[in-house]
């Protein structure tokens, strides 16, 4: 390997954002020490902040390489910025203000309420598991940005902002975050880490659906399972009542805002597409506000910024990624895509995998599982993640999700993922 002196910069400044991100708890500390600039020091400890600040500094330092250069200093950030793409980023962004509205939410609980009903369980117990368990596995038809909105807005509902006890409310995120990640392979065009390989490979949803969906769907109907029972006392005492079931908004509203959600998600890589929808659902949201609660505007422009980071800086690790890979054997990738994708986003892992040539098709399936097993060890292993963190962070101790917490609630649930995957 013979990095440049740019992706050498990039790749110093990936793991000083990975290390930034470890450290919000510390950051927020900062606050009470030093509240004269409290704002400052509460932006740093914004996880969804942190790589957006840190692509800034790359971009800073490429303007600052090619300074004097006959390309000049501003072409060279521009012609960067022009290679990577930002279609995700802004998808995310419009799905989860659409996703999170009232009508759609409404929609998704009343699903929820008709699958939970039909278990043979209390009723706090069967909906608790219905949402960690149906609503991660819709994610293969609506995305994963959207079905990670929706679940963390029902939980945050139902449950989190009814005082649940700190090991419930990690144990949720860490389930949530794993079978969200696992949920999205029943097809190959809403997880962003299959998207990006299914076309090279010609993997269609058959495929899909035999080779790596029902493996899946296993792993995520254990794991909520597990959690359900685990906690079972704590859960029973939840009343899902009359106010988490109320129904207000006329059958044509909910169609409309269903509508613009179908055509956002079909038109999710033409952005000029989806943006003008977004820009009309606002229009209608402003017209008609009694339709609504609160639309999630702030926290979905910060988990965009987290992903514009993330592509960003992501664009200057190929140099070390690809030929680890290539180094790899097919047992080999599927635990070393498991432990990247908690220090990297998994798209970017199995994109760059695509672009290595003779894989074998037990390689590229283990690429894949692997990327999508290790989805929910961080916040910064799959993109949907930091839309259910934004939802949710505010109910935990300081408004902040511990890392460490996160790392140690979805190892179980990665642990059953590895199973379904490897021994099935």
């Amino acid at each position: 390997m013979n990095p440049t002196s740019i992706q050498l910069i990039g790749a110093i400044l990936f793991a000083v954002a990975i290390l930034h991100t470890f450290s919000v708890g510390f950051i927020t500390r900062l606050e009470e020490k030093f509240p004269s600039h409290a704002g400052l020091w509460k932006l740093f400890s914004e996880v969804e902040f942190v790589f957006g600040f840190w692509a800034c500094v790359l971009l800073i330092f490429t303007a600052i390489t090619a300074f004097g250069t006959e390309t000049g200093a501003i072409h060279a950030v521009t012609e960067y910025l022009n290679e990577r793409k930002y279609t995700e980023p802004l998808f995310v962004l419009a799905i989860m203000i659409v996703a999170a509205s009232k009508p759609v939410l409404l929609f998704a609980s009343a699903i929820v309420r008709i699958f939970s009903r039909i278990l043979p369980a209390p009723r706090p117990i069967a909906f608790y598991f219905t949402v960690l368990a149906i609503v991660p596995l819709l994610s293969s038809f609506i995305t994963e940005p959207a079905a990670m909105s929706l679940a963390a807005m029902i939980l945050k509902e139902a449950y989190y902002r009814k005082g649940m006890t700190t090991r419930l409310m990690y144990a949720t995120l860490g389930v949530l975050f794993v079978n969200v990640s696992i949920g999205g392979t029943l097809t190959n065009f809403a997880a962003p880490p299959v998207l990006m390989v299914a076309g090279t490979w010609n993997w269609d949803n058959a495929f899909m659906m035999t080779h790596i969906g029902w493996r899946s769907a296993l792993a995520v109907g254990v794991n909520a399972l597990a959690v359900s029972l685990i906690f079972r006392k704590e859960l029973a005492g939840y009343q899902i009542g009359k106010h988490d079931e109320h129904i207000d908004v006329p059958i044509l509203v909910t169609a409309l805002h269903l509508l613009m959600l179908f055509l956002i998600v079909l038109f999710s890589h033409y952005a000029h597409v989806f943006l003008a929808v977004l820009l009309a659902f606002l229009a209608f949201a402003h017209a008609y506000p009694r339709f609504q609660d609160h639309l999630i505007l702030r926290e979905s422009l910060m988990v965009s910024c987290f992903l514009a980071g993330l592509v960003t800086l992501g664009g200057q690790q190929e140099w070390w990624l690809k030929p680890l890979l290539q180094s790899m054997s097919t047992t080999a990738v599927y635990y070393g895509a498991t432990a990247l994708t908690a220090v990297t986003d998994n798209a970017a892992l199995t994109y760059l995998g695509s672009l290595v040539p003779d894989l074998s098709d037990d390689f590229k399936l283990s690429l894949v599982m692997g990327a999508v097993t290790g989805g929910g060890l961080t916040v910064i292993a799959n993109a949907p993640n930091p839309a259910g963190m934004a939802i949710l962070q505010g109910y935990f101790k300081g408004g902040k999700v511990s890392p460490l917490g996160l790392l140690a609630a979805a190892a179980l649930p990665t642990a059953m993922a590895i199973v379904a995957f490897r021994l099935f």
